[in-house]
């Protein structure tokens, strides 16, 4: 019929979801009503590393309305354990989480009991009777310890090493021999905890009569909780429904099925009562996979003219004590993208992920993108420096072009559309104004340091969406997707992008989701949503068009080629008052096809999409307190096609915050014995608004991707991955000026005093420059 005419698709409405949560209408897993629900509180290990001798529950279950204290002894031949999600090419070492401690616990915070009582009071006044006694082994904390296998986290691997990945492309050592320069770099990037607003939390209820499961989480979405719960009880997922009321903030950290999670549908299984579990916040950042934990030496080969001639990376992660699901995914992304947006002919990459005694690393907004573009971008400054070629200078030699695309990288990935040097340029013509204003009102003692990086990202994972389209005949649009909001607005976009296919208001179509009794589906995570989910629902709308067309061309006794439709209506060609509307088709439907005016699409992609930007920083460094204030933050995303660009700028803003957060304050740190010392906010400092007073500018350009007809890439995790580079180079320019070498992130004061009070070195080329 017609040609798409977008009218909504590109346009910056108002995220129609807000209002619930203003409002206070919206409710969370810990709003919920459930009659005779019972309360779990989880009993957690205080040491890292130790034998469980025995568990004594005697006091705890004395207390009258406690129900039931659980221990691996009850859940033994019931459960398995988490499900291990393969990640490409990579030898993984089988240990997956327990649900409960059996014979030795791994970090502090593991779960070795659950309390059940009739309030969560009482359940976490009787969670602390519970007596564990604990014989306290040597724990494996720092990536060394774990590398030298002095210590083993687990036995019967007879090492630490519990993931392996290589990708090779040419020789690296035939390439050093011929090269001008070879830049060397070593790096740290510390572990960071997501610290959602909302902790995690569910409400477990299963049927006896129909042994079904049904379960209320805080997630990203039903479908992964569903197929791993189902896994994990051994039962079949056709018996399993998951449910996501409003989510409070996910960050990647509530992708995986939580072992709480199934630990309540088991205890309601066992008691014949709702379960609800509500985790604290001490919980949250001690229990919670925690994202980032790396090291990496990187080698970057480059010819007299500076073009790049090969790189090579050596990365060890720190996987903490067990594989979540999805644990292995994360350094194997790190590994993939250390090509960056860069055309380098030879890449010689190996990952190898170690266990420590610490909670298990899992996705961490971004997973993977941040290290890799930080790794990659801060080598690129080194080289600039190295070499005397401007940075600036440096990159565009070594962009890959624009005709180049799709373009094949030496590590094996497909980018799939980009232009670069565009992205970059626009930032850098952006910072050197904001530089240049800054200077002229800089304090005395100051020293300014201005940094810009690229960064490429792989998203769109697992390549398929479900989309499910229905016409109401009252005059509604029913959209169903597999992808779940936790923040993203997709009650808005979507619509958008249904109402563009059936031009009709937006605010006649009504966006469903996190519901698995809705249909299948995979998910919110990688930035994949709007590529996929929005692809799929535009795909399942087309056809319903067609299937209405087919309708009224019935109704209207015309042939369906004469047909034409325009805003909700068919009309005859050449006879405008022979018309039907949509709703109207919608009516008939059934009695016309045999069918209501329904459809449900998977789309497939074939293969990843690579959303990328350009990132600029402006740092003031104050030497006498080693205070760095950040000023400026470029940002200039391409994620295809916008859909909503207020929605995009939002996810930008936000992006950038946790990005500057992970910069500048946050870390997560482990004393020498396992113990968490950033167990609190007064301790792990996430940012307020106050460390938000820095300026912004933020703008789009789009290099559609052909895997889709919408074009869209993904803009959710832009800032996180781009900004950590961008001011990292500026702390190193403010670095070079003062003397001294670059440092790595977090930039406190105490650490930045400490360095520069050092005299720590007298350029970056002590830790790069080795000529022939």
């Amino acid at each position: 019929m017609n040609e798409l005419r977008r009218r909504w698709v590109g346009k910056a409405l108002p995220r129609r979801e807000d209002r619930a949560f203003l409002t206070g209408e919206a409710r969370y897993v810990a709003d919920l009503p459930a009659t005779r629900a019972l309360h779990m509180r989880v009993v957690r290990s205080t040491a890292a590393h130790a034998r469980l001798s025995s568990i004594d529950p005697g006091s705890a279950l004395a207390m009258p309305g406690v129900v039931a204290v659980f221990t691996a002894a009850d859940l033994s031949g019931s459960v398995g354990c988490l499900p291990l999600q393969p990640a490409a090419g990579a030898e993984i070492a089988e240990v997956p989480l327990p649900l409960l401690a059996e014979s030795k616990v791994r970090f502090v915070g593991e779960p070795v009991a659950v309390v059940l009582a009739e309030s969560e009071t009482l359940a976490e006044d009787a969670a602390a009777l519970v007596e564990v006694e604990l014989d306290w082994l040597h724990p494996v904390v720092g990536l060394d310890d774990a590398v030298s296998g002095g210590t083993l986290v687990h036995e019967e691997l007879g090492s630490n090493r519990a993931l392996f990945w290589r990708a090779a492309s040419g020789s690296f050592e035939e390439v050093r021999a011929g090269a001008a320069m070879v830049v060397r770099g070593s790096f740290e990037i510390p572990r960071l905890a997501a610290a959602p607003m909302e902790p995690r939390g569910c409400l477990a209820e299963f049927d006896k009569d129909t042994g079904a499961f049904d379960l209320w989480v805080s997630a990203q979405d039903p479908h992964r909780p569903k197929a791993q719960l189902a896994e994990v009880l051994g039962v079949d997922p056709e018996s399993v429904r998951v449910r996501l009321p409003a989510v409070g903030g996910a960050f990647g950290s509530k992708g995986a099925l939580a072992p709480e999670y199934a630990l309540a549908a088991w205890c309601s299984r066992r008691t014949g009562r709702p379960v609800r579990w509500i985790e604290d916040r001490s919980e949250n950042l001690s229990s919670s996979y925690q994202g980032r934990g790396i090291a990496a030496e990187m080698e970057l080969a480059l010819d007299a003219g500076g073009g790049f001639l090969a790189v090579r990376g050596r990365v060890r992660a720190d996987l903490g004590a067990y594989l979540y699901p999805t644990t292995a995914v994360v350094p194997v992304t790190v590994g993939g993208l250390l090509c960056g947006s860069y055309r380098i002919p030879v890449a010689d990459v190996e990952v190898e992920g170690y266990l420590t005694n610490k909670v298990p690393t899992g996705p961490y907004r971004g997973a993977g993108r941040p290290e890799a573009a930080y790794l990659v971008e801060r080598m690129v400054d080194m080289a600039a420096r190295a070499t005397g070629i401007p940075a600036s200078e440096l990159r565009r030699r070594n962009f890959i072009a624009p005709e180049e695309f799709p373009y094949r990288s030496a590590l094996g990935l497909t980018y799939d559309s980009g232009d670069y040097r565009r992205a970059y340029d626009a930032a850098e013509e952006v910072l050197e104004v904001r530089r240049e204003s800054l200077e002229a009102h800089l304090g005395s003692g100051a020293v300014l340091g201005s940094g810009l990086a690229l960064y490429i990202e792989r998203a769109g994972p697992a390549f398929w969406e479900r989309g499910t389209i229905t016409v109401d005949p009252a005059g509604r649009i029913i959209a169903s997707s597999g992808s779940a909001s936790n923040g993203q607005g997709h009650a808005t976009s979507f619509s958008q992008v249904v109402a563009d296919e059936f031009e009709v208001d937006p605010e006649q179509v009504v966006v469903v989701e996190g519901d698995s009794a809705d249909g299948d589906g995979v998910g919110t995570f990688g930035s994949r949503s709007m590529t996929l989910g929005g692809e799929a629902l535009a795909v399942a709308s087309r056809e319903v068009l067609e299937l209405a067309g087919t309708v009224a061309a019935e109704l209207l006794e015309a042939d369906q080629a004469d047909l034409r439709y325009a805003s909700g209506a068919f009309h005859v060609a050449g006879s405008p008052e022979r018309e039907i509307s949509l709703f109207e088709a919608a009516g008939a439907a059934k009695r016309v096809t045999g069918q209501e005016l329904s459809l449900t699409r998977r789309f497939r992609s074939q293969g990843p999409v690579f959303p990328y930007g350009a990132y600029g920083a402006v740092v003031e460094v104050d030497p006498q307190l080693g205070l760095i204030r950040l000023h400026e933050v470029v940002a200039v995303d391409d994620g295809g096609t916008v859909v909503n660009p207020l929605l995009a700028e939002g996810q930008v803003i936000g992006s950038t915050l946790q990005g500057v957060a992970s910069s500048l304050l946050e870390e997560v740190v482990y004393d020498a014995d396992g113990q968490l010392q950033t167990g609190t906010l007064a301790s792990y400092l996430v940012p307020s608004a106050v460390e938000a007073a820095y300026g912004i500018h933020s703008e789009f350009i789009e290099t559609p991707t052909p895997y889709t007809s919408l074009g869209a890439k993904g803009m959710g995790e832009s800032g996180t991955i781009g900004a950590p580079a961008a001011i990292a180079n500026a702390v190193a320019d403010a670095m070079a000026k003062l003397g001294a070498e670059p440092l790595e992130a977090p930039y406190s004061p105490e650490r930045v005093w400490r360095h520069l009070a050092a005299g720590a070195g007298s350029g970056p080329e002590t830790n790069g420059g080795d000529l022939g």
